[in-house]
């Protein structure tokens, strides 16, 4: 939680701050305790919120905004909003990417950036870390059966079943790929790590054995998708991966749904080779009538990994800290480099 102590630069100066982000967002964010915090250290722009940088309104509330606070649905900062906003000095996003809404234009002008994508990452370590114990428990196969058949055979189940020196595959080092392999270290699991940014050094910090992407597939129970979809990356799980897989392990995705050969994995579900979960598809919102409904083996959910209800709270209380530290002067704990920009989901 942000601190309500009053927050000053050194010269007393308090920076002028306005939001801009879509107006669900805002309800979902923007409560009294919350611009509580921001007012603590900020003189707020009044309301309604900037969803549109192009109003006679907006070109007055910029003119004087030297910290905007961005959310879900703000609209891109691209050159004509920069030139209505000669103050700005620095941009605190409260969700993940920055994509959406930092251009060029903010870069070349040395805005500073911040983002909550720390905070969004825990709730998909969390979703992540879950799944990974109940498939292996095969809770969900087990509860159906169960549903139609009043009855289970544990005492006689596969001796695969169950969470013990099991192997999981993590792909990518990234912001939540670390906080999944930081959560499963009390488990009597063995990770594995494909990363080719990260050293034996780093990887043997985080407890992880590092592995070519091949050995990942072949030898993990669970391998769970967290690269960032770049050119490089679109289509980076393919057929021959996918057919790598050990008999019923479960494929896990959290990340982008293109970085998955889709036709291939439909392919490889039907066989009944492998399992799935799935929280992101190419599209997003799968049609009806797609063949991945079609697949018992693959439990699919609408995005759901991230902050969801009062999760939204968590990146509103990071993003009011990281306002905090940049009115005092401390700079961001959270800062998003354009260099590493490339790296980034």
């Amino acid at each position: 939680m942000p601190s309500t102590t009053p927050a000053h630069r050194p010269d007393g100066h308090r920076p002028r701050a306005a939001f801009a982000m879509g107006s669900e967002t805002a309800e979902a964010i923007l409560d009294e305790r919350t611009l509580a915090a921001f007012s603590q250290m900020c003189d707020l722009a009044p309301p309604p919120v900037l969803d549109d940088f192009t109003t006679d309104r907006a070109r007055t509330v910029l003119a004087d905004t030297e910290l905007l606070v961005t959310g879900w649905g703000c609209p891109p900062l691209d050159s004509a909003a920069l030139a209505s906003a000669p103050r700005l000095r620095a941009v605190v996003h409260t969700a993940g990417s920055v994509r959406g809404h930092i251009t060029d234009a903010c870069w070349e002008r040395g805005i500073e950036v911040s983002s909550a994508a720390a905070a969004n990452a825990l709730p998909v370590a969390e979703y992540t870390v879950a799944m990974i114990l109940l498939s292996g428990k095969r809770v969900l196969e087990r509860a159906r059966s169960y549903r139609a058949g009043h009855r289970d055979d544990w005492l006689t189940g596969s001796p695969e079943v169950g969470n013990y020196r099991r192997t999981v595959g993590i792909l990518s080092a990234s912001l939540i790929g670390r906080r999944v392999v930081e959560l499963l270290r009390p488990y009597d699991l063995r990770v594995l790590l494909h990363d080719p940014y990260v050293s034996d050094e780093e990887a043997a910090a985080l407890g992880v054995r590092p592995v070519g992407l091949g050995e990942l597939f072949a030898a993990g129970d669970v391998v769970s998708v967290h690269t960032p979809l770049l050119p490089a990356t679109h289509g980076l799980v393919g057929r021959e991966l996918l057919m790598s897989m050990r008999p019923d392990a479960v494929l896990l995705n959290t990340a982008r749904g293109a970085v998955i050969d889709q036709d291939a994995l439909v392919d490889v579900l039907r066989q009944d080779r492998i399992r799935a979960v799935l929280d992101v598809t190419e599209p997003d919102t799968l049609p009806a009538g797609h063949p991945l409904w079609e697949c018992e083996n693959a439990l699919i959910t609408p995005h759901l990994a991230g902050s969801q209800g009062n999760e939204w709270q968590r990146l509103a209380d990071l993003a009011a800290t990281e306002a905090g530290r940049w009115a005092t002067g401390e700079g961001f704990a959270h800062p998003v480099r354009r260099e590493r920009l490339a790296f980034l989901a």
